[in-house]
């Protein structure tokens, strides 16, 4: 239920029809089970509410699921031309230097033969330095360690993305 003091972003997710609600959350997070939960749960009274049934949506989403939610993210260090969204993510790659992207990018391609998805991470406020420097060391993990990283970084990205839909005016 909303109420007068929901943010004009979140009362207006609550309320628009299905078919455009989904296509917000899909800008989100491109994981289809993720999206049909949130979907279910409307309305959300307060942004905790809806950032909760995330976190929980997030927690039984399946290896398959998880797939599809990564599959919607670029590499790092190389954001989707045209996305907004990507580029201010990932916008402590931008004033990297060409020894830094080459870098990232032969980590990434390393971490993809190994993982076999692109290395994600929740880059918001974080350096290329720090972003460089996790992936070194998360690619010595163990496949199934990864994927729980991988689901917590996702949680947060999708937190962050689902702050900036329910803060619009």
């Amino acid at each position: 239920m909303t109420s007068p003091s929901t943010p004009p972003g979140l009362a207006r997710f609550n309320t628009v029809e299905e078919h455009a609600a989904r296509t917000a959350l899909h800008e989100a997070c491109a994981c289809t089970a993720w999206a049909k939960r949130l979907l279910a749960a409307r309305p959300y009274a307060t942004p905790e509410d809806l950032y909760a049934a995330s976190d929980a949506a997030m927690a039984e989403l399946t290896a398959t699921d998880l797939e599809e939610a990564m599959a919607g993210h670029p590499p790092i260090g190389r954001p989707k031309p045209g996305d907004p969204t990507s580029a201010r993510e990932q916008r402590g790659m931008s004033g990297a230097s060409d020894a830094l992207k080459a870098e990232m990018l032969e980590l990434n391609l390393a971490y993809q033969e190994k993982f076999g998805h692109v290395f994600l991470i929740c880059a918001t406020g974080r350096t290329g330095e720090q972003m460089r420097d996790a992936v070194r060391e998360r690619i010595g993990n163990p496949p199934e360690a990864e994927r729980e990283i991988v689901r917590t970084e996702l949680g947060k990205i999708n937190r962050i993305r689902l702050a900036r839909l329910v803060e619009e005016d």
